[in-house]
């Protein structure tokens, strides 16, 4: 009895396993499909990341070109970063006129031709910039609300003309961010409108976009690039004095040494502001508080 029980039972318990095991490699397909739908978005610095997320959602991974940290004017590409980039369905550029992209793009755009490429600038007016190292016009435009409003749209965009299936979640994303922006922009806006001072230091010339929006003026401290030789720090100094400037900005990247010694001579102090964090409004509500604060 027993004997023919098993052999009975046998046969089955195993077409049992069998349909199990199949059933959990399908669910490790799903799985792995359901991975693999992310669009992968490649983006040049870390503020556009925190643009395609606020859109893309779920739906959306980053590759950032240029780490946190590192100097998008001397920055070199790893190999690594070039594999992430094969797999990119989206380039999104910043398209204005940054040192990284004169330097690398063609290249990045090499590694994989079937990317669509997004022009973040489209649309955009840009300003002559006040940096003698990058002359022409102004690559900083992420640096204005404004601007990232623009900037926002097109990535949306994008994602539509890669994954029109998802549009809808697309857009409800990019309004509700834009509304988001829109009422950043209203809040520095205020913030900044009683202060009496308007002028600012700031050792790399990166907020010109930032100061046309707030009717405030930039003073920047490098010289084509470099650190300043003495006869400019001493205009530099008397600017400062005449303009009541107790403070001078500078990015993380640079070194603060010439900073130190004008903020010694206008017995002031060094701030740092970080024109690349990837939490853009935070980061954007720490610059203005930060230059409101200096101002005053």
């Amino acid at each position: 009895m027993k004997t023919a029980f098993l052999k009975r039972a046998l046969p089955v318990l195993a077409i049992t396993l069998i349909l199990t095991s199949l059933g959990v490699f399908s669910l490790s397909c799903a799985d792995d499909q359901t991975e693999t739908t992310k669009l992968t978005v490649a983006v040049t610095i870390l503020p556009q990341a925190s643009f395609v997320k606020a859109v893309g959602g779920d739906k959306v991974e980053t590759v950032v070109m240029v780490p946190p940290g590192a100097d998008p004017h001397t920055y070199e590409v790893t190999p690594r970063q070039m594999t992430q980039l094969a797999d990119a369905q989206i380039y999104a550029k910043v398209g204005s006129p940054i040192e990284f992209e004169l330097a690398w793009l063609d290249k990045l755009l090499a590694v994989n031709q079937d990317m669509l490429v997004v022009d973040c600038s489209e649309g955009l007016g840009l300003i002559e910039s006040q940096d003698p190292d990058e002359p022409g016009m102004d690559p900083h435009i992420w640096l204005s609300v404004r601007n990232a409003k623009v900037m926002v749209q097109n990535i949306c965009d994008g994602l539509i003309q890669i994954d029109p299936d998802n549009r809808d979640y697309y857009e409800a994303n990019c309004s509700a961010y834009l509304d988001q922006l829109t009422e950043l922009d209203t809040d520095i806006s205020q913030s900044l409108s009683g202060v009496e001072n308007r002028s600012f230091i700031v050792f790399h010339p990166a907020f010109g976009y930032f100061a046309r929006d707030y009717n405030l003026t930039q003073i920047g401290v490098e010289q084509e690039g470099k650190e300043p030789n003495a006869d400019y720090l001493i205009r530099l100094i008397e600017e400062a004095k005449a303009n009541n400037i107790h403070v001078i900005f500078i990015s993380p990247e640079f070194n603060t040494k010439s900073a130190e010694v004008i903020a010694d001579e206008i017995d002031g102090q060094v701030v740092i502001i970080d024109p690349l964090a990837e939490d853009y409004i935070s980061n954007m509500l720490n610059i203005a508080a930060a230059l409101k604060a200096a101002m005053h």
